[in-house]
């Protein structure tokens, strides 16, 4: 139900799944898992699949910290966007890419959730798109020290309000990995 014209198609974004960003993240190893299960099941569906990668002053480009964790392999064909704000759309041609893929529904994983997972979701609706955000594929680190509640509250409060946005004509979804299938036309659905 994209606000989009023409952009019928549905892309998989991993976003900032990169060494340096989920070194310390709550459940590191089941999250990576659940996006290299929906990379295989887009991959098998032929829907694309866009890989995001974050650089700054503390994840220098080219560095190790800066590089995608080892069990996930993007494809020379699968467009990579390179960022340095939170919103995946900010200062990048992922509008391009998406726009030349006729993408207007986006599902959602990687890191962090409090910071580029949330605003690359918001900035998606309020573009138009149709965005689901996968459950259990995105995490984050304990910044509790700093007055945040436990990684495990900010994943399930993202979770909650996520799953209740509305705006005209587009519509805002949260689905465990389990729950996601594609179709031959390349759509997410939920079973159940």
């Amino acid at each position: 139900m994209t606000t989009l014209p023409g952009r019928a198609n549905t892309a998989l974004m991993v976003i900032d799944v990169q060494n340096g960003v989920v070194e310390g993240v709550h459940r590191r190893d089941s999250v990576i898992a659940n996006i290299a299960e929906l990379v295989d099941m887009a991959r098998a569906a032929e829907v694309p699949i866009v890989w995001v990668q974050h650089s700054d002053a503390q994840l220098e480009r080219g560095s190790e910290a800066w590089k995608y964790v080892p069990e996930l392999f993007r494809r020379d064909a699968e467009p990579l966007v390179h960022k340095s704000y939170g919103d995946s759309f900010e200062g990048t041609d992922l509008e391009e890419v998406l726009a030349a893929a006729g993408v207007g529904r986006l599902l959602v994983a990687g890191a962090q959730t409090d910071e580029c997972i949330r605003s690359t979701i918001h900035g998606a609706f309020v573009r138009g798109y149709d965005v689901t955000l996968v459950a259990d594929a995105h995490s984050t680190e304990d910044l509790t020290a700093w007055g945040a509640p436990p990684p495990e509250l900010v994943i399930a409060h993202t979770n909650l309000y996520w799953q209740n946005q509305t705006a005209p004509g587009r519509t805002a979804a949260v689905v465990p990995t389990k729950e996601v299938t594609f179709d031959a036309a390349g759509a997410t659905t939920a079973d159940g």
